[in-house]
C-alpha cells in the first residue's frame, strides 16, 4: 500500500532536493523539518532566505544580476533606430533638467534687493 502525501508536502520535498543544505541543518539540529516547512509555506520558494541553502552551481546561476540580464535581453530585441531615438529623448530631458537647475542656482546667487529700512522714521521740515 503506497502512501499519498499532500501535494504541498510533495512540492516541499522537491524544494529540499534543490536546497540540500536544508538537510544538513536539520541533521545538525539547528532547525526542524516543521520549521523549514512553515518558512517555505509562508515565504515561498523564491524568497531570499533560501539563498544560503542552495547548491553552489545553482547559487552562482541565480546570483548573476537579473537587471543586467534583462537589459541585455531588451537590447538584443531593440531596433537600433528606436534605441537612438530613446537616447536622444533622454539627452533632451537631461538638458532641460540642467537648464532648470542653472536657473534656480542663478536665482540663489543674486543677492535679494534690500530696501533701506530705518528704525526711526524722521521727516525733514
Amino acid at each position: 500500500m503506497e502512501k499519498h502525501l499532500h501535494p504541498s508536502v510533495e512540492q516541499f520535498k522537491q524544494f529540499v532536493k534543490k536546497h540540500p543544505k536544508i538537510i544538513q541543518e536539520v541533521r545538525k539540529g539547528k532547525k526542524t523539518w516543521k520549521q523549514f516547512y512553515e518558512d517555505w509555506y509562508l515565504f515561498g520558494e523564491e524568497d531570499e532566505i533560501w539563498n544560503e541553502y542552495k547548491e553552489e552551481k545553482e547559487k552562482q546561476a541565480t546570483d548573476s544580476p537579473p537587471l543586467i540580464a534583462k537589459i541585455l535581453s531588451a537590447l538584443k530585441n531593440m531596433d537600433p533606430n528606436e534605441m537612438q531615438q530613446h537616447i536622444a529623448s533622454v539627452q533632451e530631458a537631461i538638458t532641460a533638467i540642467q537648464n532648470v537647475i542653472e536657473q534656480l542656482q542663478g536665482m540663489k546667487q543674486s543677492p535679494p534687493v534690500q530696501r533701506e529700512h530705518h528704525p526711526f522714521s524722521f521727516r525733514k521740515d
